[in-house]
């Protein structure tokens, strides 16, 4: 086992850097650089008959000279070869310093560290509520198959599935976020404005009434590929051998259940959870939270991808890439955690 883990570590740096390398390449291709952007507001700024300066580079008329723009490459970095600016990134990475945006004036960790709480709070409460509601679910339903209860509820989460995440919020917001129906809960934002002035039980009530909606519309659309997942893995375990022989021999069918066949169907359910859960840690979602004014880590990657902020790009994906090797060697792992029958390295 350590030999395998030892293996993997291995194999996780050129696939980090392979990952690194091919989106630093492809970003050299991109039009529309901080460069060009930074020009673009000059010269707009210009037009007006003002002067602006960008790093103490002073700009007067219409046109930027070739030791402005000089300047301006070697304010962004632009101004070394792209595989000394990878070296040294990768450099800097090693050491976990993810360089300093453009336009936020800030280091890419302060940035991370300040949008990580939203993206958290809407993450970590999909992924327990997911698991939560799922695999219960799943199971009943297989213990029921083909009963009206298993028709019933597939005909439901079915609907939630097809209903896409940012719709499903809007008719939320619409009907109990103050919109045309009834002002149940807050259009938006993580909490109130008020929240610092409020009690410890009043925050924790005010910071779930707030996450209240928008984790229902996440919710939703996790429902169906989980519960369908855990009720065919437990049909899958039901079905075996074994759960016949127990029952001829007399065992309760709800030890059968929980003892033999739990255990089993459980195994390509656990072995998920380390990725699932880095995922939703890590991972946030666009639509939701430009719907629900929620400021976290997935507005933050659209604006980076949108204004060409490079470190910011990088900086996000080398974490997040390096977060989900880790979980992936994890959900390994866990394999022989949970089953201790397998083996890694072929050790017996």
């Amino acid at each position: 086992m350590w030999r395998y883990i030892f293996q993997r570590l291995l194999l996780l740096v050129p696939t980090l850097l392979g990952i690194l390398a091919v989106t630093f390449a492809v970003i050299q291709f991109v039009p529309g650089g901080p460069v060009e952007q930074m020009v673009q507001q000059l010269t707009q700024t210009g037009a007006g008959g003002e002067t602006a300066a960008a790093g103490g580079m002073l700009k007067s008329g219409g046109r930027l000279s070739a030791e402005d723009m000089a300047a301006l490459n070697a304010l962004y970095g632009f101004d070394k070869p792209p595989l000394t600016r990878f070296i040294e990134m990768v450099g800097r990475f090693v050491r976990f310093d993810l360089g300093e945006s453009f336009f936020h004036h800030q280091t890419v960790f302060e940035l991370v560290k300040e949008k990580m709480p939203v993206s958290m709070s809407l993450g970590l409460w999909t992924f327990f509520l997911t698991y939560f509601i799922c695999i219960p679910l799943g199971i009943a339903k297989a213990v029921r198959d083909g009963s009206r209860f298993d028709v019933v509820s597939g005909a439901v989460v079915l609907v939630g599935y097809t209903v896409p995440p940012f719709v499903l919020g809007l008719v939320l917001l619409v009907f109990f976020g103050g919109g045309s129906f009834f002002a149940w809960f807050p259009q938006g934002g993580l909490v109130g404005d008020d929240w610092e002035t409020l009690g410890t039980a009043a925050k924790i009530k005010d910071y779930l009434w707030h996450m209240a909606l928008p984790v229902t519309a996440s919710v939703a659309g996790n429902l169906a590929v989980m519960t369908v997942l855990t009720k065919n893995v437990f049909l899958e375990e039901i079905r075996r051998q074994y759960v016949y022989t127990a029952r001829a021999k007399g065992l309760p069918e709800r030890q059968i259940l929980w003892k033999h066949v739990f255990r089993n169907a459980m195994i390509p359910l656990v072995t998920g959870f380390p990725a699932a859960f880095i995922g939703a840690f890590f991972t946030g979602s666009l639509l939701i939270e430009t719907l629900f004014s929620l400021d976290g880590l997935g507005l933050l990657s659209y604006e980076a991808v949108m204004k060409r902020d490079y470190p910011v790009v990088m900086g996000t994906l080398y974490v997040f890439t390096l977060m989900g090797l880790l979980a992936k060697l994890l959900s390994d792992i866990s394999y022989s955690w949970v089953d201790p029958r397998i083996h890694f390295g072929g050790q017996k």
